[in-house]
């Protein structure tokens, strides 16, 4: 698994790859100290997975982040930062970021970067119980326009605790392939990417 760090602390970038070097499955393959960097060296090296500080010097992590995405849509970004701030959690949120989680986590860091990796979603116990206040509800919405059954609402709901397919499927009493097909077809009726953006239009419409 080939990753690229980008912080304006160097010593921060040297002591993330250490971390990250010593579990044997994971590669630093590049290191960046700007949001500059990190669109150039995302561009050259395409890695697996890219870890980023949010506040940085310049361009920021979230303002490289939102340019990765649109130039590369499948970027598994997670960001790692000091900052619990609500305006930077909706906005990695709403760019499409796979996770944020703090730096003062330093455990949960391999973690978070192998489930990234694996196509998940992370976002530290300190943020999720956020979201539900951070993200406004639009009381005007039915999503039986957008021809959701009340099956995949309910689906919709475990995505959006943050359930993973295993678990959703043996709380629906389903199988792991139904609720994938579920969830392919939840999000092409209402025209998102992926189970991160599915969270967030939930809570913003519920």
């Amino acid at each position: 698994m080939q990753i690229l760090i980008v912080d304006d602390d160097k010593l921060v970038c040297a002591s993330l790859k250490t971390i990250l070097e010593a579990d044997g499955a994971i590669q630093v393959t590049g290191a960046g100290n700007s949001g500059r960097e990190a669109i150039l060296l995302y561009r050259e090296l395409r890695p697996d997975v890219l870890l980023m500080d949010i506040r940085m010097d310049g361009m920021t992590g979230l303002a490289a982040g939102e340019q990765i995405l649109k130039e590369f849509p499948q970027a598994r970004i997670l960001f790692l930062t000091t900052f619990l701030d609500d305006e930077y959690i909706v906005k990695a949120l709403k760019i499409g970021a796979k996770g944020y989680i703090l730096k003062q986590k330093f455990e949960s860091i391999v973690p978070a970067i192998k489930a990234v990796h694996l196509g998940q979603s992370v976002f530290g116990d300190e943020i999720v119980t956020k979201l539900p206040g951070l993200l406004q509800a639009d009381e005007a919405f039915c999503y039986a326009d957008y021809d959701i059954s009340e099956k995949e609402l309910e689906l919709i709901s475990l995505v959006a605790k943050g359930l993973s397919n295993r678990e959703i499927a043996h709380a629906l009493y389903l199988s792991e392939g139904t609720v994938r097909n579920y969830l392919s077809g939840i999000l092409e009726k209402l025209s998102l990417r992926d189970r991160t953006q599915l969270a967030i239009f939930y809570y913003q419409h519920r």
